[in-house]
């Protein structure tokens, strides 16, 4: 039987930049190319766990202009079910101005739009069908009383959740997330959380483990090119990044997360759906652009035969 895997989250319209360099403060140069694409850590997630073959619904707002028609029929384009995406009349869509140097890394700005419309209300709508789903993945792009909504209503409901805390702020109420079963930061959002420093892996694991203590099941450290650290109460396990030559980085780590989600969600148990996810989003890194870089499970299995 197909898993079914929702999100709570978001979605934006990629507006992707390639520069040889980033520019100074003040500074203009001439960039090389320009693309659009479909983002938003949500839809991202989403698009990741749908093409490896999950079921997969979203709850999500659009505004009221252009971007809000091309996001639906991307989402149904990809078989994801569009019930609970809701538009905000004289509201823009969420956009998101990325800037991509020669070596694949990405510099994000994010401006919510109507991503910031998406209430608590908007998941008791959907209730009777998140019942039905084996895990629910969240972001931090959507209005924080959303997401504590959900996971309480997640957790009361018998329902697993995963939550990507990005972007990160130091006001996040641990004690309204303990419930999650899986929280994911990068090191970046594992520092602003914890109020300690991640410059080693000793440290990103002793800063994991005080999240932990405030009551997280699990803590999922990713740390880009250096892998991944599962952290639980009783262990740490290491998940090694696989080796390639980036690209462009832009949404490796939904991808990752959207694979975990589709692994985990299909019986995998955690650490090899971890070392599945690691693979896939290793393989989104070669190629340009965030939702077309993800691969298809045909075009993921053959992938890996080969390599």
């Amino acid at each position: 039987m197909t898993q079914k895997v929702a999100v709570v989250g978001s979605n934006m319209m990629d507006l992707v930049t390639y520069v040889t360099r980033m520019p100074d403060p003040g500074e203009t140069l001439e960039a090389p190319s320009f693309e659009m694409g479909h983002g938003g850590k949500g839809a991202n997630q989403a698009v990741a766990a749908a093409r490896l073959g999950s079921d997969v619904m979203i709850v999500t707002k659009v505004g009221d202009d252009a971007f809000a028609d091309a996001t639906v029929r991307n989402f149904e384009a990809n078989g994801i079910d569009t019930t609970f995406v809701g538009k905000v009349p004289g509201v823009s869509s969420g956009v998101a101005p990325i800037f991509v140097d020669a070596s694949g890394e990405n510099s994000i700005l994010i401006v919510p739009g109507a991503n910031a419309h998406l209430l608590p209300g908007d998941v008791d709508a959907a209730a009777d069908q998140l019942k039905a789903c084996n895990l629910i993945l969240l972001q931090m792009e959507v209005p924080a009383p959303t997401v504590y909504r959900t996971i309480a209503w997640a957790k009361a409901n018998g329902v697993k959740t995963v939550l990507n805390p990005a972007p990160a702020a130091a006001d996040l109420d641990v004690a309204r997330i303990a419930a999650v079963d899986f929280l994911v930061p990068n090191e970046t959002e594992l520092a602003i959380l914890s109020g300690l420093p991640v410059g080693s892996e000793t440290e990103a694991e002793t800063a994991a483990r005080s999240l932990i203590s405030r009551g997280i099941g699990t803590v999922i450290v990713t740390m880009g090119s250096r892998g991944a650290l599962l952290v639980e109460a009783g262990q740490t396990q290491r998940v090694d990044a696989v080796d390639v030559v980036p690209v462009d980085t832009t949404g490796a780590g939904d991808a990752f997360i959207g694979a975990f989600a589709h692994f985990f969600a299909g019986g995998t148990p955690v650490l090899a759906a971890l070392k599945q996810a690691a693979a896939y989003a290793a393989d989104t890194v070669t190629r340009r652009g965030t939702q077309k870089s993800y691969a298809t499970a045909e075009q993921f299995a053959k992938r890996q035969a080969v390599g």
